[in-house]
């Protein structure tokens, strides 16, 4: 149940980063209002994982599926650039993040 609550919070922060974007530094209001809402979202999951998950795969992971996940997001909808490099780059953080996950480190 922990690593769910960390996979959640690790999509909730691509939100809050997309937000962030489309916030034009806190000027436009829903936008604000979503960051601020997808922010206390993936931080209060994350903090609830961590009483059982141990600090640095809980981290690594959360902050891993929102790079990964902003970065395609940004890809896909923003019409932010794409090359093999970013792609393969993209890749291999999401291994990463397997991998630490069938780790065992947090069991």
């Amino acid at each position: 149940m922990a690593w769910a609550m960390v996979i959640l919070a690790g999509l909730l922060e691509t939100g809050f980063a997309v937000n962030l974007k489309l916030s034009h530094g806190f000027t436009k209001l829903w936008p604000t209002i979503s960051f601020a809402l997808f922010a206390l979202g993936s931080f209060g999951l994350l903090t609830l994982s961590l009483k059982s998950l141990p600090v640095g795969s809980a981290y690594a992971v959360w902050t891993g599926i929102g790079a990964a996940g902003t970065a395609v997001y940004g890809m896909v909808f923003l019409g932010e650039s794409s090359s093999t490099l970013k792609l393969v780059s993209v890749s291999l953080v999401i291994a990463g993040v397997i991998g630490l996950q069938l780790s065992g480190s947090g069991h």
